[in-house]
């Protein structure tokens, strides 16, 4: 667990170094200090537009530029603060009651968002007079149902799945003039709860990532930035899935052998996590996985 002061705070992220692509992770309450309910992503930003101009009175936030670069302007009620971010690597931290917009982003700029509650109108403070009143006071839902009708079952064995159990999810965007969003909520957007969310950048062109399966965590992959293939495998049966599209993602089961292919340039692979990171979870040598699926 980190250390935080509780106030605005630009946090390092692990980031394990690759000659296939680096890798930089979040894992609830650990890099950030906060469970995860929102993940959301800003995108297509018309040149000299402005995001935000608001706050939250309970939300906290943490932000990274995924690619791209823009600036990130806070003000905590006593002072402005001013962030550039242009690396993958690192990313504020935002507490409640802080307002904050979004300037300056760059051509094919991504601003991830990580947030501590789901979406709730209730939850904003879009006047600037009042945001200053309840900071100098010290005073401490669009989000749609589930539309993608994906069921669990109680025991959903890695030993039983196959590629055919996975699938090509339609998030949707919120299209606006300054910029699309496309958002992921627990157990609204899908029947899971994120507790990790990592990405992949920096990818050359040729390699390929993966080459592993997993005992029981869910993932949600998508191409936040450029393209790439994903291949299923489930010991019988082998099929690929195209992602292009930041509104789209693949939903991964437990059980199913993936590889990531290729990579167009610039492309960013994020992905959200059902749990922490756990080397036991996984099944890294493709024989004994064939081995594992032939139980069945």
């Amino acid at each position: 667990m980190m250390s935080f002061n509780g106030g605005i705070q630009k946090i390092d992220l692990p980031k394990i170094f690759d000659e296939r692509g680096n890798l930089s992770f979040i894992e609830a309450s650990k890099h950030i200090p906060f469970d995860i309910e929102r993940v959301y992503w800003i995108y297509d930003v018309p040149g000299g537009e402005v995001r935000g101009s608001h706050a939250f009175k309970e939300t906290h936030e943490f932000i990274v530029a995924l690619s791209g670069s823009f600036d990130l302007v806070l003000h905590d009620g006593a002072r402005e603060h001013k962030f550039s971010l242009n690396r993958s690597y690192y990313g504020i931290y935002i507490p409640k009651l802080t307002w904050r917009r979004l300037e300056n982003f760059s051509t094919n700029s991504l601003a991830l968002v990580i947030a501590s509650k789901g979406f709730s109108e209730d939850e904003y403070i879009r006047s600037y007079d009042q945001f200053m009143d309840l900071a100098r006071n010290q005073t401490a839902q669009v989000a749609s149902d589930c539309k993608n009708e994906i069921k669990l079952s109680p025991i959903h064995s890695y030993i039983t799945t196959t590629v055919n159990d996975c699938s090509i999810v339609d998030f949707g965007k919120i299209h606006r003039i300054k910029g699309n969003i496309t958002l992921f909520e627990n157990f609204k957007t899908l029947p899971i709860e994120i507790k990790r969310v990592y990405y992949l950048y920096d990818v050359p062109g040729g390699v390929e990532r993966g080459g592993h399966a997993h005992k029981s965590l869910y993932q949600v992959v998508i191409a936040a930035s450029g393209s790439f293939d994903v291949i299923l495998d489930d010991g019988t049966n082998r099929k690929t899935v195209s992602l292009n599209r930041p509104y789209q993602a693949l939903f991964l089961i437990p059980g199913i052998w993936r590889e990531v292919v290729n990579f167009s340039s610039g492309s960013s692979c994020l992905v959200l996590a059902s749990n922490f990171y756990n080397e036991d979870d996984y099944i890294r040598e493709y024989d004994n996985y064939k081995k594992v699926k032939e139980l069945t």
